[in-house]
């Protein structure tokens, strides 16, 4: 046993645990062991990662299921690493070697040179989010770190790509895709964010032509577009063969302006009549469902947009050059001043935005690599049957919708960094060769320059950082995972993707359970971003208030699967309730005394009862919370039984018998405490890992126990179980003991607001009278007389008191409060009805307003919900006051 320090001082505390558990390597799992596993993999942060406050919810909330599930005798293997994040390293990587002027564009340096630099910046700066989740105190098997671009990791995503390109699930086509023109790579579609925008819609005229081939003066039809820049590439105008305005014009041609060609009317079943002039201008190279109409007619593809976003030849020499925004308005002006203009309105729409690069993609057509996707009907039934369950359930209508609608995935990523795709070329046969390894004579082929999505390589986590394809003793022993702790945002990503693969490459779902995280807000309800300067840093917390702190912050304000509203007071609650913690242990310590003694049924008080069967109700319900993912309901429990059951009640009711010169009597309330402190110590554990670590060993609650049962790291010690019936007969437990100290305890508490009412200072002793409804030992007495801080307290079965004594009725009797001497009883009268007067005041200015329905009206449901707890809070500081006055009068 060490000396527990008079103050918590987190920073040297987390940094010698830290370091202790990583020398000793005790998180390290073993495929061996004769226990139940217990896996979860984390979801890889990108290499180019720091920590966020996304990181601490999701990364705490998995450190608590791994802490929890080895207390609980599981064999445990929380498993990390990072991901290589194709388009965010390259481009971090291209702008650092920019700005140390290395180079222009990636094409200075070739592939093979750049590729060099991309593994020098990883290798430097690619350990710094690992780094901070030690110092988060985050529990995994450091020892099995993976990285998404490790030699085996790489070959086993080459291995899946030669596998299902010869199932026929992966195939090269030319097909419309989400095109980034800052990253200069294909998107999928899960990579594009739908904006709402206001634009504007603008409205062409294209004339008809006559039989001579020149314009028509007075036919003409009218299209409507958001991108007028596109019109340079349009084919075809199109029309639904039903719609009676138009069947004059189905086979007829038009011009199209500003590029004086010729174009179609054509029919499509597609076509919405009701929408705008039901005439539809057709871009098969730079619209989704105009390639489709340009399948179905067998249009001309007329590229117009370059890959980087400017307009190419076939614009025309007065766009060519131009970025498209730039375009956009120099086709309206020339079209307004050629007459071509109908009108222009406001119109607002969605549009699709790069996830990375944060610009509008561009649909563009390209030959990409694109997967059909595998086990889509074994995937779809594991959730909808319940074999995978979701936390919360209705991410679960989410999921099972994507995967009726889905669509064929493209993989390939016009990209450096990243894995490049085994396939190669021949030079003069063009001949196709797709395997692991190259061909014999590599001089004659060509690898292919793309590499694959970043979720190519991520959706075989859970099973190629364990040794797939080969059996290994860590796969068979911890596949499939048990928990998948992840934000909603990659649930199409990669939860879906997952699923499949696992059911495809395995035959088996890769985990039981998937817990959805909720959005980390700032307490306004707005999301966190640089530019709003509301997104703390994490390490900066840490450093101020320690790990500890942080985590239990964040974990007490985080409900099941909903948004978090943070605020920097849920993290400095943290902070006190560590110490309270480091407090209470150091009270103990201070006490002296044999160590986890034996406690003797027949010494135990009423108060020694109650906290051990409040200790029973903590059990249960933070177990019970923590088998059903609500964290933060184990948060408020562990929060309430540690500072207001136990440091508040039992503490100082504690102090009455630790002040007795018996030492039996003495000793078993020591006893009594070490019991709940090191079952309480166990159960805080998961979520305060460094303070418990500490204080389990300061108290010596470690000292005699097996190194694999809490004598290494309370992290091993078992799970607290409840207190079974026999342990309840022994010690004379029941229910009788609970309510009576709460009664005590609520009658202490209206004793104390008497002493408040009437501005007695706390800490000044003064007289009560306890008139019992029934007989009290002197043991309860010396309890009541510590909590009230009486001197004296008088026990009066028979107490008559005089007119006007402030008194409290409770369940075990009447409590008293003698003012003479102690007040001027007329100047708290007036200063008690001057507060009355002010508190109606406060009432009827809350009244008037709920009362009037031009602010009922119009203000939001919050401010409405703030004004009538507002009121009720006055009504009750009314009764408050008035019932002291009451108390006063003669």
């Amino acid at each position: 046993m060490s000396e527990i320090p008079k103050a918590y001082e987190p920073q040297s505390v987390e940094e010698r645990w830290h370091q202790y558990w990583s020398e000793q390597n005790l998180f390290q799992a073993n495929p061996s062991s004769a226990k139940p596993a217990y896996s979860i993999v984390i979801p890889p942060p990108n290499v180019t990662g720091v920590l966020t406050l996304g990181h601490v919810l999701n990364n705490t909330i998995q450190d608590v299921l791994a802490r929890f599930s080895r207390m609980k005798r599981f064999e445990v293997l929380w498993l990390p690493g990072t991901d290589h994040a194709g388009i965010a390293t390259q481009s971090v990587v291209e702008k650092h070697l920019r700005q140390q002027g290395v180079m222009s564009h990636r094409d200075d340096l070739g592939r093979e040179k750049f590729l060099e630099k991309a593994w020098e910046w990883k290798e430097k700066h690619g350990g710094i989010i690992i780094q901070q989740l030690k110092k988060l105190g985050c529990s995994c098997d450091w020892t099995r770190e993976r990285f998404t671009m490790d030699d085996h990791y790489s070959r086993c995503v080459q291995k899946v790509f030669v596998d299902l390109y010869h199932k026929g699930l992966i195939y090269r086509g030319k097909r419309m895709v989400n095109w980034c023109p800052v990253s200069l790579t294909a998107l999928s579609d899960e990579e594009v964010i739908m904006t709402e925008e206001k634009g504007q819609l603008w409205h062409f005229r294209y004339p008809c032509l006559n039989d001579d081939g020149t314009p028509s003066s007075e036919e003409h039809v009218v299209v409507a577009t958001t991108r007028p820049e596109t019109m340079l590439g349009d084919e075809a105008v199109a029309v639904n063969p039903n719609d009676p305005r138009y069947q004059s014009l189905i086979g007829r041609e038009l011009l199209l302006p500003l590029q004086n060609k010729r174009i179609p009317v054509i029919r499509d079943e597609l076509v919405d009549p009701e929408f705008g002039t039901g005439c539809v201008k057709v871009t098969p190279a730079h619209d989704p469902a105009d390639y489709e109409i340009g399948l179905r007619h067998d249009l001309p593809f007329t590229v117009v947009i370059a890959p980087d976003g400017r307009m190419n030849h076939a614009a025309g020499e007065d766009f060519e050059g131009l970025d498209r925004m730039e375009a956009r308005k120099a086709v309206a002006e020339r079209m307004e001043e050629e007459g071509y203009l109908e009108k222009v309105e406001s119109y607002t729409h969605n549009v699709g935005y790069s996830e990375r690069s944060h610009v509008p993609i561009e649909p563009y057509l390209s030959e990409q690599w694109f997967l059909r996707y595998p086990a889509v009907r074994e995937a779809t039934e594991a959730v909808a049957d319940g074999k995978i369950r979701f936390f919360p359930e209705r991410w679960a209508k989410s999921y099972l919708h994507w995967m009726e609608n889905i669509r064929d995935w493209c993989i390939s990523r016009q990209l450096w960094w990243g894995h490049r795709i085994p396939v190669w070329y021949h030079r003069e046969t063009g001949e196709m060769h797709c395997d692991l390894e190259p061909p014999k004579d590599p001089e004659n082929w060509e690898q292919d320059a793309d590499v694959l999505d970043t979720w190519f390589s991520s959706w075989l986590w859970p099973f190629a950082t364990m040794g797939w394809p080969e059996q290994t003793e860590t796969l068979r022993k911890f596949y499939p995972t048990t928990d998948l702790v992840t934000g909603p945002d990659i649930l199409f990503f990669w939860v879906a993707r997952m699923i499949m693969a696992g059911y495809e490459l395995m035959g088996e779902r890769p985990f039981h359970n998937v817990y959805f995280t909720g959005i980390i807000r700032d307490k306004h309800g707005r999301k966190m971003s640089k530019s709003l300067g509301n997104s703390p840093d994490p390490l900066a917390l840490i450093e101020q208030y320690g790990a500890d702190a942080l985590r239990f912050g964040v974990m007490r304000s985080a409900p099941l699967g909903q948004d978090l509203l943070f605020d920097e007071k849920h993290v400095e609650l943290g902070r006190n309730f560590c110490n309270k913690l480091w407090n209470a242990c150091r009270f103990r310590q201070l006490q002296g005394g044999e160590t986890e003694g034996e406690i003797s049924p027949s010494h135990l008080t009423s108060d020694d009862k109650w906290i051990l069967l409040r200790l029973d109700t903590a059990i249960r319900e933070i177990t019970d919370a923590l088998e059903g993912y609500r964290f933060n309901e184990a948060a408020q429990v562990l929060y309430r039984f540690l500072w207001s059951e136990y440091c508040d009640w039992y503490i100082e009711a504690s102090k009455a018998l630790l002040q007795s010169t018996v030492a039996e009597v003495r000793n078993n309330s020591l006893a009594v405490t070490d019991f709940v402190l090191s079952h309480a110590l166990r159960l805080l554990h998961p979520f305060l890992p460094f303070i418990t670590e500490e204080l389990w060993h300061g108290l010596g609650y470690n000292n005699g126990l097996p190194s694999d049962q809490g004598g290494t790291t309370i992290g091993f010690a078992n799970w607290p179980k409840p207190l079974d019936d026999d342990f309840k007969q022994v010690y004379g437990l029941d229910e009788s003991d609970e309510r009576f100290v709460a009664a005590k305890y609520d009658m202490v508490t209206k004793g104390r607001n008497l002493r408040r009412e009437y501005k007695i200072p706390s800490n000044q002793r003064i007289r009560y009278v306890f008139k019992p409804n029934a007989p009290i030992s002197e043991h309860e007495k010396s309890v009541l007389k510590v909590l009230l801080n009486a001197e004296p307290l008088e026990v009066s079965p028979d107490m008559q008191p005089p007119k006007g004594t402030p008194q409290v009725l409770s369940q075990i009797g009447e409590l008293y409060l003698p003012v003479e001497g102690l007040i001027d009883v007329e100047a708290e009268t007036n200063r008690l009805n001057r507060e009355l007067e002010k508190v109606e005041l406060e009432i009827e200015k809350v009244q008037t307003k709920l009362n009037n329905p031009n602010f009922t009206q119009k203000a939001p449901e919050a401010v409405l919900e703030e004004h009538r707890q507002r009121l009720h809070d006055w009504q009750e500081r009314y009764n408050q006051v008035k019932a002291a006055v009451d108390a006063l009068k003669h």
